[in-house]
């Protein structure tokens, strides 16, 4: 395909996958608004986010098989139908359990746009011109990211509230699809193919059940306790159910295990985890600490993550145009690795009172090293794939990242949840104690250390001390995440770098320095 007939494919899905990137990113900035209207806690918080992961992770390689037996276009619009019904039900919403659920939906959806938009380049791509291409899914990506929190408070500050952060995606989503219809013509090439629902669910259901114990033991039930013996065992149960179907059963697994036995997808997917659990973790709460920790209102809080997404746009960019310039990826991954190790270390060390222009210095060197990671990690492993595992290869790497992403943010929550309720409930004690509080005023305020509250109605003493204690918890959140990320860096530093391949067959070690020299 000629450069215009590429990017004219690519229009309705660059659309469509910044209609998925757009609906975490919207919601991000009105999290603590609708947390405080539907009386939800530190708890429903987390799982407003983990919901969607869930799904996304769990349907994304489901996605890629469907992919093989029926129209690409037409797998896409569905994805967007999807993601709009739970738009739908999640801006109707009367409480916390009805808007998880409908963020469950939205995952679906995006599952679906995710997988199925790496597929499509991939099979219209080369390996050393996707690195191209992928610049523009960073570009896109950041544009989302950038306008979202923006939009997003801007709506909740606006007449609509924070219910209009699910309505406003739905004409972006309405016009993706009919640029789909109109731009995106492949042959639909089916092969037979099984599709894995045992194995899907059965890795579904145990992390699901992990992220219950890590969210709730602590708060709802002790850590050591019958509860959380009977959640871990079911995991590891169901886990090991699942690597037995994956292993021995099915014909054609969700999570085919022999790509692991390739260097460069067994790392990559290692360090995708780590990094998930890094990268989520800093847009999730980074929102929560502006707005409860520092009193900012949806939309300042917004325009604070201008700096990380700003760096993660340029980085994108420039690594992609360079990797495509010289077919070398590894110096820019470990590189920007690097970054993120720095960046997540300073986070750490913010609290209620760090000047914001350095918060905002911290999150764009995270936004650098990140914009250089991600989408390579992706690339490495798809050149390093036979084209019949393109789609598999492809989803299994950006499962595990969901699958980092979810486990961090659960945990991370769980760590939040833990530290914030301890230091409220220690310093509401000696602000009653000095007589700075009343048990009347306590009384009047109806709600448990526990949940999120509306800062405007408290008493300045407490309101004070929930600033504190929410800043510090941060800081913490950070500080926690570093051994992550040090570990996804000595993953990518063992990874082997083969020179991008200029066409989609398989991938050639190259043997010589002569070979090596012409590969480049």
């Amino acid at each position: 395909m000629t450069h215009r007939e590429i990017m004219e494919a690519l229009t309705g899905l660059l659309l469509a996958m910044f209609v998925a990137m757009l609906s975490s990113t919207v919601v991000s900035n009105a999290l603590p608004a609708i947390v405080t209207d539907l009386n939800g806690s530190q708890t429903g918080y987390t799982w407003v986010v983990v919901a969607t992961l869930l799904t996304m992770t769990a349907t994304t390689p489901i996605w890629g098989k469907l992919a093989d037996l029926f129209s690409k276009k037409l797998l896409v619009q569905a994805a967007l139908i999807i993601f709009s019904i739970g738009s739908v039900i999640a801006a109707v919403a009367p409480s916390m359990s009805v808007l998880i659920g409908a963020r469950a939906i939205q995952g679906l959806g995006v599952g679906g746009l995710t997988a199925l938009v790496q597929v499509v380049i991939a099979s219209m791509v080369s390996p050393r011109e996707r690195g191209r291409y992928s610049g523009y899914i960073g570009a896109v990506f950041a544009t989302a990211t950038v306008s979202g929190p923006l939009l997003g408070g801007l709506v909740v500050d606006s007449p609509l509230g924070w219910r209009g952060c699910f309505i406003m995606v739905l004409p972006v989503a309405a016009i993706a699809f009919v640029v789909l219809q109109k731009t995106l013509h492949l042959p639909v090439v089916k092969r037979q193919v099984k599709i894995d629902y045992v194995g899907a669910t059965l890795i579904m259901a145990g992390i699901s059940l992990i992220l219950v114990w890590v969210s709730l033991a602590g708060t709802n039930f002790d850590w050591i306790s019958a509860t959380s013996f009977a959640l871990v065992g079911g995991s590891i149960v169901l886990i090991g159910a699942a690597l037995w179907v994956e292993a021995r059963v099915a014909t054609e697994p969700v999570i085919p295990l022999r790509l692991f036995r390739d260097r460069t997808t067994a790392l990559a997917t290692a360090a995708s985890v780590m990094i998930g659990v890094a990268m989520f973790g800093a847009t999730v709460y980074l929102s929560q600490y502006f707005q409860l920790a520092r009193g900012m209102s949806p939309t300042e809080a917004g325009l604070m993550s201008i700096s990380m997404v700003g760096g993660l746009l340029v980085s994108s960019i420039v690594s992609g145009r360079m990797i495509s310039t010289t077919g070398l990826w590894k110096r820019w991954l470990v590189g920007g690795m690097a970054l993120v190790i720095v960046g997540i270390t300073l986070l750490g060390t913010i609290d209620a009172h760090t000047n914001l222009w350095v918060v905002g210095l911290f999150m764009a060197i995270v936004g650098v090293g990140l914009g250089a990671t991600m989408q390579n990690l992706v690339l490495s492993v798809q050149n390093n794939t036979a084209p019949e595992d393109l789609g598999a290869a492809s989803s299994v790497v950006a499962m595990f990242r969901s699958i980092g992403g979810s486990a961090g943010v659960a945990a991370l929550g769980a760590v939040l949840a833990h530290q914030v309720t301890g230091s409220v409930k220690d310093g509401v004690m000696s602000l009653v104690k000095a007589g700075k509080v009343t048990p009347e005023q306590l009384a009047d305020m109806q709600h448990s250390t526990g949940d999120i509250p509306d800062l405007a109605s408290l008493p300045l003493p407490i309101r004070s001390l929930y600033e504190n204690s929410f800043g510090d918890a941060v800081g913490h959140l950070f500080a926690v995440s570093v051994p992550f990320t040090i570990v996804a860096f000595l993953c990518i530093l063992f990874i082997k770098e083969v020179p991008l391949r200029t066409s989609n067959g398989p991938a050639v070690q190259p043997s010589t320095e002569d070979e090596l020299e012409s590969a480049r």
